[in-house]
């Protein structure tokens, strides 16, 4: 038995919508971090670009557990003295782009290394529900009927 090692002719890449509406966050972020690696395929090889195109639409719809948004703080750093810069997952979901939560989420998920940056190009977060991916015929991957922990009333 020989083991296989995915080339660049066998790599098969599909386009992937998926509505975070109600979903949780951390959920949706390892589900969608699986299929930005390619993990859900048997031909998985870990140091090839493999995984799918994903389209997420209604990312400031997304639903947090617990005192998560408002407790859940992300910092960042402009590169001054003393330029620590903070804001809460509320501030930044009701703010101009509700689409970095689950962006950063996903992107945390992944490794951090040059293959990992270059799986990241495959994702495009959405804060409404339009897209401008229609010409690319997406498969819809229903995230709310995988588990019932996915969705959360809020």
């Amino acid at each position: 038995m020989k083991t296989f090692s995915a080339t660049p002719a066998d790599i098969d890449k599909k386009w992937i919508l998926i509505d975070a509406e109600g979903v949780v966050l951390g959920r949706l972020a390892s589900i969608i971090a699986m299929r930005l690696r390619g993990k859900h395929k048997p031909t998985f090889t870990p140091h090839m670009d493999m995984g799918d195109n994903v389209i997420v639409i209604n990312a400031d719809k997304i639903q947090l557990t617990g005192k998560k948004r408002t407790d859940k703080v992300h910092y960042w750093h402009t590169g001054y003295p003393g330029g620590i810069k903070s804001r809460t997952a509320e501030q930044i979901l009701e703010g101009k782009f509700p689409e970095r939560v689950v962006t950063k989420a996903v992107q945390r998920m992944l490794p951090g290394n040059k293959l990992s940056r270059q799986q990241m190009t495959h994702l495009r977060v959405f804060a409404g529900t339009e897209h401008g991916m229609e010409a690319q015929k997406p498969e819809v991957l229903d995230v709310k009927s995988m588990n019932k922990k996915n969705t959360r009333e809020g």
